[in-house]
Parts: C-alpha cells; structure tokens; sequence
C-alpha cells in the first residue's frame, strides 16, 4: 500500500466529499458529524508519512507514476520531501481544525460549506505533492474555487468585493506563472526533442540566463501574489476580514504556504542562475525587508482585530521569503519551520478572533477590555498563541525567526539589522493587542457574561498547543528532516558551496559536520548524482530508493549532520 499511499492522502477529502454530497440538506448534525469524521480521516491517514518517511534519503519518496495524456506528455506523477512532508502535516492538520472550529459558527447551507473546505483540501495537498507540472497547475487553480465561495457566500458584509478581489488578484498570478511553465515546455522540446510536463526532466534544461530571468519573473508574480509579498498584499487583509473563521484559518495557515512553497519547489532548482543574479537577490530581499516592516507598522495602527492579524502575516511571511533569498542554509530552513509556525501561531489567532465573534459578533478592539476576568481560560490561551507569534524563546516562533535571522546574517548583514525591526515591532502591537482587550478592568457591561472556552474549543486549540511547544522546545527532528532537501536547493543554486564553506573553516552554519573537506564534496556529488536517477525510477515500494540507492543517500546525508536551534 505504500506506492499508493499520497494518492489515499489525495482521495481521503473527496472521498469524504462524494459521501457528503448524499446527505439529505436538512440533517445538519448529521452532516456536521460526516464532515468532521472525514477531516479527521484526512489527517489519520497521513499520519503514515511520518513514520514511513525515511529521513536523509535523497530524492522524492513515496514516488507514483501513471500516464494521464501522454500526448501533452502530463502524466499523475507525485512524491515528497522533507519540505513537502511538513506542509501536507500541516494541510491535513489544519483542515481538520478548521473543520471542528465551524462546529456552532455557521448554520446556513451547511452541506456546501463542509463541500466547499473538503475540496479545497484536496487541491492543497495536491499542489504540495505533484512532481508534474501540468498536475500542479490543475491543483493551483482548483483551490480558487471552493475559497472564492467561501469568502463570498459565508462571508462578511462586503463578502463579495472580498471574494472577486481575491480571485482576480491570485487568477492574474496564475496565468502569468503558466506562461513560464509553457515556455520551459517548450525549450525542453526544443532542446530533447519531445514535451514534458515532468519537473526532473525540466530541471535538465540549459537555459541562457535571458531566459531563465523572463520565467523567473513570470514565476515570481504566481508567488508572490500568492504569499503575498509587498506590494501585491492588498487583497489579503480584506479576503482574511470577510471570510469566516475556519476560512481565514485554512488561508493564513496553508493558503499562502504555496506561494513560499513555489519558489522553494520550483523558481530556485529550476532557474538557478537568475535566483542567483544579484539584482534579482536584492529586489527579493528589499520587497521582504519592507513587507516585514510594513505589516508590523500597519497591525500597530489596527483597530479591527481580524485586520490586525491579518496584516501581521504580511510581516511573518516577509522573514519566509527573506529566508528563501538568503540562498543558504540556515535562511532556507528557517523559512520552511518558520512557514508550519506561522500556520500554527496565526492559526491560533484566527481561532481566538472567531471564539470572541461566535459571542460578541464584533471585532472592534474598542469593544473589549478585561476579558480575562471573564473568560479565564479563552485569555490564556489567547496569551500563549500572542507569545507564539511574537517568537518568545522555548515556543515555535523562536526558532524559526531565529534561524531565518542567522541566514540573513550570513548573506548580508544589513538585512538582519533591518529584518530585526520586524520582530520587535510583532512584539509591540501583539503585546499591545492583549493590553486592550485581556487586561483592565471590564469596561463594557456587554463583556460580563459571556461563555468561557467549552470541551470542543478547547479540544481545536489542543493539538496547536502541543506542536508550537514541540517545536519550540525540541525542533531537532524538523532540521533533520529539511536537512536533505534544503542542501539540495542550495547545492543546485550555488555549486560547491559546501565543500566552499569546509574549505574556509570557521563557518557557523548547522548544515556542516567535522569531516573534511573533501569528504563533504564527495559525499554531496554522490547525492547529487543519486537524487535525479532515484526520482525516474519505476518504484515497487513507497521509497524513493531502491536498496543500494538508499544506503548510499543516507551515508552521504550522514556527513550533514543538523542540529537543533542554537
């Protein structure tokens, strides 16, 4: 069953989805039950990819290959790594959680709204597994749909401005990036003599740098729309204000993770001279620099408390990509734990914001005051997600914000100095948040008597708890498993770098070990040899590797040993 495992993950939701469809509209609790058995499900049957997941070996795992329409040359080819393991954890977690929170939240045409948040989780997981090209882009799209209708029919009161504007601005990305996705498929035809859609293959082109910069930017605005990086975030804070609450969950904690994951997945392996052009760098990081100032300044001057947040991810998601464009290893790894923290923290977030709202139906920071005198329990959770998003030391926030800082660091050490603004400005306006709303006296008679947490809201916060502690207190296994595919991207942005670094000494980077020189080159050629093969063979098993092939990747990952957060 392994070879066929991430297509079980893929099927789970719509599965649960054909199911729903058969209810009868006017069994609410019923549907309500089937909808969250079904996410539920989602999540169990991903849970195999943890343990099953062999960590340090190269290439994809779980690797499936079928033909679709040969004649294209598309094909249903799918496989994960380090990275793409994490953010499908994090896919199926989240839907789950989104799911459970909608619980007493929403009432009117329940079967399509579960419909709606079942297929939407289908396209996400798929955009984080596909190895094909065309199937990416078909997943790419297909998540538009259900989150249009989800901001526009279960949304706020200008749910509909909301909604267009966030299909127009992410649909104007989309056919920008397939233009560079047709024209790589077009120069490998050139180039090889026949079409492909598969990213292997792709990843074998010779492109001149000309080119490689037109698609790089072509690739860029899909992205950065996406993230979004400043100045194409204008559509965010409406879409996060207007959707309901598991909405605004599912979009600040996976939805924008696919924009850092393209650049991740496909703009840095595949176009490694213009990621490595010095003025492509410096636009990156600057546009980073100022979306992490930006955000953190405007989230100051909120009153809104949904808007706050929602202006508080331009500011995160402004480290992830500061991360990325570092182009080492610290900065790319400390973007991928940074991306899994944001959708923890923010996540948690959201879920505050719609606790307070299923009660007040206010989001005016104005209305609250001494809350915690009210809803004990609702404060201190709401205290440890703030904390976790501001990046207190021994929570999730940390080690991420850290790692990213460091790789700035090494890149250019202005971008740190200015980077750092951003995390004592997040702190500023998330501790001034709880000021204004936890802490006081109650001010308002309408705050009185309202409901602390029950089991069931208390039962979504509970696994978001346990990982943001997981990861603050022992992020190890994480670097573990980015340790692989993140040498990778950088070793295929820069060439040599490591054997570059060992050879200089002294360098402060996790990704290093105490062997030689020489020992490091060797084994990162071996891998980088292994990888491409593993990733085109036919595969009896779930693996990416076949015996000898596995223990040669895990004896070269050995010599990179990655240690936990300093």
């Amino acid at each position: 069953m392994d070879q066929h495992l991430l297509t079980i993950v893929l099927a789970a939701p719509l599965a649960g989805l054909l199911v729903l469809l058969f209810l009868p509209s006017k069994s609410k609790s019923l549907i309500r039950v089937w909808a969250n058995i079904a996410s539920l499900a989602g999540f169990a049957v991903s849970l195999p990819l943890v343990w099953k997941f062999h960590v340090g070996a190269p290439g994809f795992q779980f690797v499936e290959r079928a033909d679709w329409i040969p004649s294209l040359g598309a094909h249903y080819l799918v496989g994960i790594d380090g990275i793409s393991l994490l953010l499908v954890m994090l896919t199926t977690l989240m839907g789950f959680v989104a799911t459970l929170c909608s619980w007493s939240g929403v009432n009117d045409r329940l079967k399509e709204y579960y419909a709606m948040f079942l297929l939407l989780q289908t396209g996400m997981i798929g955009v984080f597994i596909s190895l094909d090209f065309f199937l990416f882009y078909i997943f790419w799209e297909l998540v538009l749909v259900p989150m249009y209708f989800i901001i526009g029919v279960w949304g706020g009161p200008r749910k509909l401005y909301a909604a267009i504007k966030f299909f127009l601005y992410t649909l104007a990305g989309s056919v920008l990036m397939l233009l560079g996705i047709l024209t790589l498929y077009f120069q490998h035809y050139s180039q090889f003599g026949f079409y492909t859609f598969e990213i292997s293959q792709l990843m074998k082109l010779q492109l001149p740098l000309g080119v490689q910069q037109w698609v790089f930017w072509a690739f860029f605005l899909g992205f950065a729309i996406k993230v979004p990086m400043f100045p194409f975030h204008t559509w965010l804070p409406d879409a996060h204000v207007e959707a309901p609450t598991a909405g605004s969950v599912i979009l600040a904690a996976v939805l924008l993770k696919m924009g850092t994951y393209g650049f991740l997945r496909f703009s840095l392996p595949l176009l490694p001279q213009a990621s490595m052009d010095q003025t492509i760098v410096r636009v990156l990081a600057a546009l980073s620099i100022v979306g992490i100032v930006y955000g953190a300044l405007v989230s100051l001057m909120q009153k809104d408390w949904k808007k706050l947040v929602a202006y508080s991810s331009v500011s995160h998601l402004g480290f992830c990509t500061l991360g990325i464009f570092s182009l080492n290893p610290n900065g790319i790894a400390g973007s991928v734990l940074q991306q899994i923290n944001h959708g923890i923290s923010t996540g948690m977030l959201f879920l505050v914001i719609g606790v307070i709202y299923e009660r007040r139906h206010t989001r005016e920071i104005a209305e609250y005051g001494g809350l915690a005198h009210v809803m004990p329990r609702f404060a201190k959770i709401f205290a440890f997600a703030m904390l976790s998003s501001a990046g207190l030391p021994l929570l999730n926030g940390f080690v991420g914000e850290f790692t990213i800082l460091q790789g700035a660091f090494e890149a250019n050490r202005i971008w740190a100095v200015f980077a750092v603004t951003g995390v004592i400005l997040g702190a500023a306006y998330l501790l001034w948040l709880y000021q204004r709303t936890m802490l006081g006296q109650v001010t308002n008679p309408k705050n009185l008597g309202l409901p602390d947490l029950n089991f069931r809201e208390c039962a979504v916060f509970a696994p978001l708890v346990v990982w943001a502690i997981w990861i603050g207190v022992y992020p190890k296994p994480y670097f573990d498993l980015l340790r692989q595919p993140v040498t990778e991207i950088v070793e295929r942005v820069k060439p040599g770098y490591f054997a570059q670094a060992a050879a200089v000494g002294g360098t402060d980077d996790r990704f290093l070990s105490s062997v030689t020189a020489r020992g490091r080159a060797d084994a990162r050629l071996d891998r980088l040899t292994i990888g491409p093969q593993v990733a085109n063979l036919p595969h009896k098993t779930g693996t990416s590797v076949g015996t000898s092939a596995g223990v040669a990747g895990r004896s070269a990952c050995s010599t990179l040993p990655c240690g936990g957060a300093r």
